[in-house]
């Protein structure tokens, strides 16, 4: 059984349609629970604060897509979080490919999006707000003149209030430096905002320095009552310092794209922290981060939990799972999921081609791939009639899955390739937001974009580590697994476009590729692949691209929001 927070469904935390929504409104029902009921208990407390978790990887009251959903007028299955990001760090790049024309995901998929033509925009604006409202809503009440007033001093001590404080300041930290990624400037609201209150904009740096703080404040860097617990040291699934180190260390990364500041020298020393703590040790395996029991993966630095039985949803890793296969690959492989795949997802071909050929096949007695020399080359090649290209025989789009190959790193069964214990309705993999594998190659970047403190040696060790890793060679060899070609490389071939492609294969479909390609100039331009600006081979797009906008909605309800330039 997972150790893991409880995400118990609290009827008070209703959906919200715009980031000033009211969260002390009434019950949705008569076993809703408002107020001063929900606080009268510890696990009250606990419950409010496993919601602003939740936000990121369920989607609504009941679990799976039973109604209630968060977002009002959302599509609950589309709405959830990780898939919201799906779409817009993914499918907009050289990753993958959705055919589907709903809810915007057409216009994302071709780079040609406005402030009103993608729902999926919208909703991951508003989901994002959403958790720093129910994060809001928790600082308000878990205080310790709030808690002692209660009478649950004796178990929320006043280092527990601290330790959960610090936890959802982490999550709104993070909800910022995402809004300033895909948005910049954003509206500012804490817990001190009032509802009817119209919030002020910040500005893309106002925003990225209030996240910033956050985490420094959170970090114990500077003063704060409010801190969390050392890396490795907190319950499954919470928060610890190793996540806010990885969050600085993101945000450092990508500062001099963001608001124009160098802190690569910052972003290294991050990395280092948890490179260099030994808590989150590399996975000895690459394909076991992606599993149903991966909650024993020592890589993993923050997971979003998902549960087949006791946290559902069809918008987290169990989207990851059945849209990247159709029922028929159930039978060359255990997809964990039965014939219960969608199949309206599969790789482009710039994905696909960023592996060594020989790697891409998929061989029907080898279905984990045991005997690739890149583990990370998951594909799926083999359905009848299947081929690399993402058109049909006139150069066209479709919706045929066997027009591109599928992806299948997530996989819902056990290290064991046994069925996970809730079964195969919903999936049970844990979504890994932040993991050691990213450390090691934003350090290796960190160092080659000109950081003090590291060395072109010891960033070739990092990538190298972690090529050894996807090869299983050396220290990662493993009986019954083939152990890959020397998979080093040398100095002059350590490059920052290197890293780029080395990104891809290690992070594919884990919300970050977007990011990177903006990071490094290769988004909007100069860079093509399937199906960008709507031509198979892809055009240019005009930079404006590189963020998206304001959604329409939110710019007419709150009338001191300034569009992003472009639209």
């Amino acid at each position: 059984m997972k150790k893991y927070i409880l995400f118990i469904m609290l009827g008070m935390l209703v959906g919200l349609s715009s980031c000033t929504g009211d969260l002390n409104t009434e019950p949705l029902d008569d076993n809703s629970l408002v107020g001063n009921q929900v606080y009268s208990t510890a696990d009250g407390y606990m419950g409010v604060l496993a919601k602003c978790y939740g936000s990121l990887i369920l989607t609504g009251q009941k679990g799976g897509d039973g109604g209630d959903g968060d977002l009002q007028g959302a599509n609950e299955g589309y709405s959830g979080y990780v898939r919201l990001m799906f779409y817009l760090e993914e499918l907009c790049t050289d990753n993958f490919l959705m055919p589907s024309s709903s809810n915007g995901l057409r216009k994302c998929l071709n780079m040609q999006w406005t402030a009103g033509n993608a729902s999926v925009i919208t909703w991951t604006y508003q989901r994002l707000y959403m958790c720093i409202a129910y994060c809001d809503e928790f600082l308000r009440e878990c205080t310790v003149d709030k808690v002692n007033s209660r009478g649950l001093s004796s178990e929320l001590t006043d280092e527990k209030v601290s330790q959960y404080r610090a936890e959802a300041r982490f999550l709104r930290a993070y909800c910022y430096a995402t809004l300033c990624d895909l948005y910049g400037g954003v509206p500012y609201v804490d817990e001190n905002t009032s509802a009817t209150d119209l919030p002020d904009q910040m500005t893309r740096t106002q925003t990225f320095e209030l996240a910033e703080s956050e985490l420094k404040s959170i970090l114990g860097e500077t003063q704060s009552t409010d801190v969390l617990g050392d890396a490795g040291t907190t319950e499954y699934a919470h928060v610890d310092k190793a996540a806010a180190w990885f969050l600085l260390a993101r945000m450092y990364l990508n500062s001099q794209t963001w608001i124009g500041v160098d802190h690569y020298t910052d972003c290294l020393t991050y990395c280092k922290k948890i490179i260099n703590s030994g808590k989150y040790p590399l996975a000895s395996d690459y394909r076991q981060i992606f599993l149903a029991d991966n909650d024993q993966c020592s890589e993993i630095i923050w997971p979003l939990v998902q549960d087949g039985a006791r946290a559902q949803s069809s918008a987290g890793t169990n989207f990851y799972v059945k849209a990247f296969v159709n029922g028929a690959m159930n039978s060359y492989y255990k997809t964990g999921v039965g014939t219960r795949g969608w199949g309206n997802v599969r790789a482009k071909m710039t994905l696909v081609d960023a592996f060594d050929s020989t790697d891409v096949a998929f061989d029907v007695n080898d279905p984990w791939g045991n005997n690739k020399n890149d583990k990370r080359a998951q594909f799926m090649t083999a359905l009848p009639g299947q081929k690399k290209e993402t058109c049909d025989d006139k150069g066209n789009m479709t919706s045929t899955f066997t027009c591109g190959y599928g992806y299948i790193k997530w996989r819902n069964v056990t290290k064991d390739d046994q069925d996970a214990p809730a079964g195969d309705t919903y999936s049970s993999i844990d979504f890994p937001m932040f993991r050691t594998g990213d450390v090691y190659l934003m350090a290796a970047e960190a160092i080659l974009r000109g950081a003090s403190g590291g060395t072109r040696a010891e960033a070739l060790s990092y990538v190298n580590e972690i090529r050894e890793r996807a090869y299983m060679t050396g220290k990662y060899a493993k009986a019954g697994v083939k152990q890959g070609v020397n998979a080093d490389i040398t100095d002059s071939q350590l490059t920052l476009d290197f890293i780029l492609a080395e990104r891809q294969r290690e992070l594919a479909s884990e919300i970050t590729r977007r990011t990177d390609l903006v990071r490094f100039g290769k988004f909007t331009s100069g860079n093509n692949w399937d199906w960008k600006n709507a031509v198979f081979k892809g055009t240019d797009v005009d930079d404006h691209f590189n963020l998206f906008p304001i959604p329409e909605a939110e710019m007419t309800n709150n009338s001191k929001l300034t569009q992003n330039p472009g639209y």
